[in-house]
């Protein structure tokens, strides 16, 4: 096959997909073309098995400071609104109680400093601080066999959206067909992209596609891609792959606890399944792995081929593995996967959120987690936390990590934006129109929290250099 686009996305995750109804729905562009290597989307990172299902608010999460909280924020009430607009039924997702545990006299002052004096009582109108009683009524299993003088505090909010994140791309991909001027191509890998002076040649194992402006949103392989044009020569991956412990119904909605402030990974939490609320699983835990795809042994030389083999690469790994707060906790997530050791091993992470549970309430999940590509900078030897984008020639890469899936509106907006420019103003965004499908039905507090059918946020300037 092959074909001539205004602009070809690669990649049918979360991420394509979410650009692919934007630009579909809320453009006139003439021409889209999404390309996916699996034969069907949201097969691998996006699947709802590989991922925590959770969207990302930044209420909760404590290792977000107020300022990553009110960006994500707007990503995440973009994505809920969109839910609450095409799943009445909630087949992609479920509204459960969310909230984040603190448990002793250190992680209490902790939790009450963050909802008072740093401002996200609030950034989150709906978010508030209960006590035992009131968590013992909506999660009693979080207070039975609990010490009775030990110092409790959490923040709850009842906006903990737990999402499949794999329908949700379906549903994205599904809106964008309706339209004439979209095709989408499963099982067709890209295998190499060429600029030309009208845009990209994109070869494929199933032909050759020609475009003027190109978004490659393949997960890992997105800076693999990358480097080959020339791009984000100065990063690599830290590849780490994220699993779950399963137990029986034990909570009836997500609880979190107090997050290291210097791991880009999510902490440890419980929560019950997306389809199965009988089904609770914990974790993540976070397992560093030589490859861009969990369980795809072929991608071992695609993580080489973006590591480089060279010093910088090789000092940069060495610098952040020998922080003392990054080096025991990559070392205790070893463990967790080894029979026998691992189930013990992780027991008190499990116990902090339930402390009823017993050794053999817990097992190792078979067929859960993806790979996480963590961001290194190679110049300044550091991790970049959350997503990296590079925009060059016509051509922009998505590499995302969380929470990309939950501002995965918000990114595709921005690229929108960014595309309408390498298409010379040719044609226009609806963004009025894009916000009232979306975060124009997520349910705010009052009408005063919520923002205007225009949008109160500024579009973010990119430059043409990496991100």
């Amino acid at each position: 096959m092959s074909g001539k686009y205004d602009l070809v996305i690669v990649g049918g995750g979360i991420s394509g997909a979410s650009l692919l109804y934007t630009t579909a729905k809320f453009t006139d562009i003439d021409s889209i073309a999404l390309l996916e290597k699996e034969e069907e989307v949201a097969a691998i990172n996006s699947h709802h098995t590989n991922n925590s299902q959770t969207l990302h608010f930044g209420d909760i999460e404590t290792n977000y400071t107020l300022e990553k909280a009110e960006e994500v924020k707007e990503g995440a009430e973009l994505l809920a609104g969109y839910l609450e607009n095409h799943d009445p039924e909630r087949e992609m997702h479920a509204k459960r109680s969310k909230m984040v545990l603190a448990v002793g006299e250190e992680e209490v002052p902790q939790l009450e400093e963050r909802y008072h004096e740093e401002g996200f009582g609030d950034l989150f109108p709906k978010l508030r601080p209960i006590g035992r009683d009131e968590i013992a009524d909506i999660e009693p299993k979080v207070l039975e066999g609990r010490e009775p003088d030990v110092d409790m505090l959490a923040l709850q909010t009842p906006d903990g959206y737990v999402v499949d994140y794999g329908q949700t791309t379906k549903s994205f991909v599904e809106q964008a067909e309706q339209e004439a001027n979209v095709d989408v191509y499963t099982g067709t890998e890209v295998t190499d992209i060429t600029p030309t002076l009208d845009g990209y040649t994109i070869e494929t194992d199933d032909g050759r596609f020609d475009c003027d402006a190109t978004v490659v949103a393949a997960g890992s392989h997105s800076l693999q891609m990358a480097k080959e044009l020339g791009y984000g020569e100065d990063k690599v991956l830290l590849p780490v792959a994220g699993s779950f412990f399963l137990a029986d119904d034990l909570l009836n909605g997500k609880v979190y606890t107090l997050q290291m402030k210097k791991l880009p990974f999510a902490a440890v939490h419980g929560d019950a399944d997306v389809h199965d609320d009988s089904i609770t699983r914990f974790g993540p835990t976070a397992k560093l792995v030589p490859a861009l795809e969990r369980g795809n042994i072929s991608t071992v030389s695609d993580f080489i081929d973006v590591f480089g083999l060279n010093a910088a690469s090789f000092l940069s790994y060495a610098n952040i593995l020998s922080d003392k707060v990054l080096l025991p906790y990559v070392l205790r997530n070893l463990l967790y996967d080894l029979p026998e050791v691992g189930p013990r091993q992780f027991l008190p992470h499990v116990q902090k959120v339930v402390p009823s549970v017993e050794l053999d309430d817990i097992e190792r999940a078979k067929g859960y987690g993806g790979v996480r590509p963590q961001i290194v900078d190679t110049k300044a030897k550091s991790l970049d936390m959350g997503e990296a984008k590079i925009v060059g020639d016509d051509v922009i890469f998505n590499i995302t990590p969380s929470p990309g899936a939950s501002t995965c509106l918000k990114n595709a907006k921005r690229d929108t934006h960014t595309l309408l420019e390498f298409l010379d103003g040719e044609y226009e965004f609806d963004e009025e129109a894009f916000r009232e499908a979306t975060i124009g039905h997520f349910p705010y507090a009052d009408d005063a929290e919520a923002p205007s059918a225009t949008g109160s946020d500024t579009v973010d300037e990119v430059p043409a250099t990496d991100d």
